[in-house]
């Protein structure tokens, strides 16, 4: 990877987690907005316990870290760990004041600016760990249970248990703070389309597809090519990948093979494992 493109990685992540942070400490934790995932569980952990937002993310990511350590490979593993610590700091130590008292405005810009700033992290190939990367775990263990039916349920599970706690009016509050960022982190990666699909034409098609297999657990179609100038006959990478895997799948075609061509095109439904 050049060092432009490392570099530019890391202000992502820098950015990204820095503006996530200021969505908790201007809407969402001042109002009681628990938005789903751990974030959301440190939130009602920050009420009931009075422990500090940022540490209680910290605590809750470190063994699924441990646990995870293989699944997330080396750099984005590095980066991952990276833009979580940053995450949790940024939201301890940068103390600012509500700038609203409407938790509906709240829960909006909220859910705005945390979905600008995860979808920064995930455009520096990397995520801020927490239940995607637990949903993963659980999902190595146990194939019959799919990924987003788990990130599904553990939301699900932390917006009731906020709702116990803060009320109904708030769990309200939360989903709309969970939808809009959802929809925000799809604008900044690659608009709507929720997945893509990746036609790879190169002499390393071996070892491309190893790797989409080993970083990435996705599938990898090959299908016979010839070049028609050429005369060359070569197998031809067919993947599809969710928006947040096109960055990393860019990065493995670009390490092993800069000269490749590549074809990516939106894909607007899938069916199937992983999808």
């Amino acid at each position: 990877m050049k060092k432009w493109e490392i570099v530019k990685d890391y202000l992502l992540l820098l950015a990204g987690t820095f503006l996530t942070a200021l969505a908790f400490n201007f809407f969402l934790v001042p109002h009681r907005i628990a938005p789903g995932g751990f974030s959301g569980i440190a939130t009602v952990v920050y009420y009931v316990f009075h422990v500090p937002v940022g540490i209680t993310m910290l605590l809750l990511n470190v063994p699924v870290f441990i646990i995870g350590v293989k699944k997330m490979g080396g750099d984005f593993g590095l980066k991952t760990v990276i833009s979580t610590i940053l995450l949790s700091a940024f939201i301890d130590l940068v103390r600012v004041p509500s700038i609203t008292g409407d938790s509906i405005l709240a829960s909006i810009y909220g859910g705005v600016l945390m979905g600008l700033g995860l979808g920064l992290v995930f455009r520096g190939n990397a995520t801020t760990g927490g239940t995607d990367l637990l949903a993963k775990i659980i999902h190595n263990f146990y194939p019959f249970i799919g990924v987003g039916w788990i990130l599904f349920t553990v939301d699900f599970l932390v917006v009731f248990t906020a709702a116990m706690v803060f009320g109904p009016s708030q769990a309200l509050y939360a989903l709309v703070s969970l939808y809009l960022s959802a929809r925000v982190v799809d604008l900044v990666l690659e608009g709507m389309n929720t997945a893509k699909a990746f036609v790879v034409i190169s002499d390393y098609t071996e070892e491309i597809s190893r790797r989409i297999i080993s970083e990435m657990e996705r599938g990898v179609t090959f299908i016979d090519g010839q070049g028609a100038y050429t005369r060359q006959k070569k197998n031809i990478i067919l993947c599809v990948v969710n928006r947040m895997q096109v960055t990393r799948l860019k990065s493995i075609i670009n390490e092993v093979d800069p000269l490749a061509f590549v074809l990516v095109t939106d894909v607007k439904e899938v069916m199937g494992e992983g999808f």
